[in-house]
Parts: structure tokens; sequence; C-alpha cells
């Protein structure tokens, strides 16, 4: 059987897409459309390769973190732990969903560039184990929480490392022109550590940095794990102090199309690892616990989102439009930065795809597609369209933008499906009006 982007896809012998073993089209007659499929058996495969990746090339001295941003729910956080990841949360909301499902708080790490006075309290109260500090104000803000709770709190200080990845200008985040993280080039990150050494509520455990996310080439990866290596010696050298651990972030690339030349998680992994070894002991650093947080990678190509296909209109000479029950209220990544996706009917998925779309949703706006002058098989009305790798960055960037109800989300497995979120209701959109 044809394989599509992702293991866990395929065509079955009814010439239909399947993704775990379950029929697509049977998912969206089941559960309704628009539809969020998960694949479990995706999501562990991926999960358990960079656990492995960690054994064999650190002999086990660090963990792979779940960046949950990507896909936030209650279920994901339960099978990554369970795989042996920990958790990182970006707010308050992120880090309550994982404490409700039974994340363990000593392995939560809490990002965030501008964390309220609440959200802070919310971590320390609870005993997160390491809170990623990205400003001087937020580390004096969670000295004060921490006094105040009479509690030492582990931290880490997020850095900007300078390094400009090769990725889309609103996903790159390591330069120097960033909202996130302290500066490196300019000693405030020396500045940062001498504060917090100096500090009674706070332990600095550890840095963090992350570079920017979708990137495909492997150098940027291992010239952080450098620069970041070189801060560690100046700090063993300024401060006689060597930290536990170092965060390099993550953002490997994934499969949107065929086009993207995604290469295998263990190939960072490896290259990374003996920059690693070999800066330590250049440097006569005692190894750090290495962290990485994929979040894209873990879940991406473990979903995809099924539609029922409405009105065709076809222009001649300019474009055909191909109307789907769901558009930029569940997917706004193409109408914020034209993200390329694959789009195939899940019913007809054995037929050539000869047919250029444009993928319109139903929102009312003009900018509202899911993707312009695609290949897909030549749609009728009541077609299920599918749209591949949208594991990532769906669900956790949906709204209820002209009052839609966000979709259910199914997990699948093995030829079985359920129910993992629920999809909304016209009286969950107006449950909170007064």
């Amino acid at each position: 059987m044809m394989r599509l982007l992702s293991p866990c896809l395929e065509i079955n012998e009814r010439g239909r897409l399947a993704i775990s073993g379950c029929d697509a089209v049977e998912l969206a007659g089941q559960y309704g459309t628009p539809l969020y499929v998960m694949s479990e058996d995706e999501v562990r495969r991926v999960c358990k390769s960079y656990v492995q990746s960690f054994q064999k090339f650190y002999g086990g001295h660090g963990r792979p973190i779940y960046a949950s941003k990507a896909f936030s729910c209650k279920e994901i956080y339960r099978i990554v732990v369970s795989e042996g990841l920990d958790v990182e949360v970006v707010s308050g909301g992120e880090l309550y969903t994982a404490l409700q499902a039974g994340v363990l708080p000593q392995h939560i790490h809490f990002q965030g560039n501008n964390k309220s006075a609440g959200e802070i309290a919310f971590a320390v109260e609870n005993g997160v184990g390491d809170i990623v500090v990205d400003s001087f104000s937020e580390l004096r803000l969670v000295e004060r929480i921490a006094e105040g709770n009479n509690a030492v709190v582990n931290i880490s200080l997020r850095i900007k490392p300078g390094i400009d990845a090769h990725t889309h200008d609103f996903i790159r985040t390591g330069q120097i022109d960033s909202k996130f993280g302290i500066d490196l080039a300019s000693g405030e990150a020396l500045e940062a550590v001498r504060q917090s050494l100096s500090l009674e509520h706070v332990s600095l455990k550890g840095l963090h940095c992350h570079i920017g996310s979708q990137i495909f080439e492997v150098e940027p990866f291992v010239h952080a794990a450098e620069v970041m290596l070189e801060l560690f010696g100046q700090i063993k050298s300024q401060f006689g102090v060597e930290l536990e651990h170092l965060n390099l972030g993550g953002g490997f690339g994934v499969r949107y199309t065929q086009r993207d030349d995604a290469l295998p998680y263990e190939r960072y992994m490896e290259a990374v690892s003996q920059m690693v070894h070999k800066k330590c002991k250049d440097l006569g650093l005692d190894q750090p616990e290495i962290y990485i947080e994929p979040g894209r990678s873990v879940v991406a190509e473990a979903g995809i989102t099924l539609y029922t296909v409405g009105a065709i209109k076809e222009i001649p000479g300019v474009r055909n439009y191909v109307s789907i029950d769901g558009g930029m209220f569940e997917n706004p990544r193409y109408a914020l930065y034209q993200a390329d996706y694959t789009c195939l009917l899940a019913n007809k998925a054995n037929a050539p795809a000869d047919y250029i779309a444009t993928v319109a949703g139903k929102c009312c706006e003009s900018g509202d597609l899911i993707q312009e002058h695609t290949p897909i098989q030549r749609p009728e009305e009541g077609d299920i369209l599918a749209v591949l790798t949208t594991g990532a960055y769906n669900y956790s960037m949906a709204s209820n933008y002209n009052r839609n109800p966000r979709p259910a989300c199914v997990m699948v497995s093995q030829g079985e499906s359920r129910i993992i979120i629920k999809g909304e209701t016209y009286e969950d959109l107006v449950r909170n009006d007064v």
C-alpha cells in the first residue's frame, strides 16, 4: 500500500485514505466534519525515537521535553509522559491542563516571554520544576513571589545565542532582534547569571535557547550547542559554577509536502551530541544534562483534518474554488503565513490528483483559504477532503471566529478511534455571555 508523508497514513484496499488503520471517510461519517484526527501510534513512535537517541548519544544524560504549544490537551500530555518525556508549557492555561492530566510538576518546564504574576505564582505554588526566566524583570518577579511563598525555585535563563536559522521570519527566535530571551552578545547573559546567583529564593540550574522552527539544516543546531557551551565555560571561569543542564530547544522540520526534505530526527541528535562531547572536553566541563524541546515534530505528521466539500466555483482562466465546512477558524496557518499543506480527497485517494483547486473556508473573509492552486482529485459536493500534517498548531491556534464551534479531535490507534476533545456546540459559544 502507498505511504503518504507519514508512516501512519496509507491508501486502503477501498482506495480511501486511512490513518492508523482507520478509514478516514468512515471517521468523518461517525464523528462529523470538520474533524481533527491524531494517530497515537505515530506520536508514540516519534517519542520513542527521541528517548532512544538520548540513550544512544548521551548515555541517558538528558531527555526530550514536549513543547505542548503545538497541541495541548489532557490526553496528549498523558501519552508523551508515559513515553518518558517532560512537558514544556507557555501559559497558565497549558500549565493547568498539564497538572489536570496528572503530569508531575517536577517534570514541567514553564516558558514564556511575559508571564504574569498570577501565572508565576501558580507555578511556584504547584512546585513546577523549571521556570525558564526570559528577562531581568521576570527574574525579580520570580524572586519576589518565591520569597512570599518561603520557597526556593529552580530556574533556567533563556538566552538569545544570535543564530539566524533559515526559516520564516515569523518563527525565527534565536537572533538578537527577538522578543524572546536575554541577549548573549551584549553581555546581558552573564549579568543575568550574576544576578541569579546572588538571589536567595531562586536556584539557577541551567540555560535555554531556541533558534527557530521548521528548520531542515543540522548546522544551526550544532552551532547553537557550541555557542551555549562556550557560555557555560565563561560561567565556570567567572563564577566558579557549573550549571546542571543545557536546553537546546526544538524546531526540527516536518513534512507538509513532498518538497520538504525533513531529516530523520536522529541525524540532528547525533550531530549535536558530537559537538557537545567535543566542546565539553575542550573547555574542561562536566557534560551537563542535555534537553531538547520537540513540539511540532512530535505531533504534526500524526494529525490530519477532515472536511466535507460544499460549493465548487470554477472561474475559467482564474481559479477553481473548492469550499469546505471548515476554514481559518480551525486552521489559521495559511491565512497567517501561507503555510504549505498537502490536500487530497479521502474517498478518492487512489485517483489521479489532476484538478487544481483553491481550497476555501466558510468564514466571511476573502483570505480564508487553506491552500491555493493545489492538486487534488476531481471534486464533487459531499467528498471528504483531507489536509495532511495538521497535528501541530491547528487545534492549538483555533478560534471561534464568526462564532464557529471548534471541531472535535479523535485519537486513533491500530484501527480503533476515540474522542479526546469534544466538539463545541452552539450552547458552548454563548456559555460565558451575559
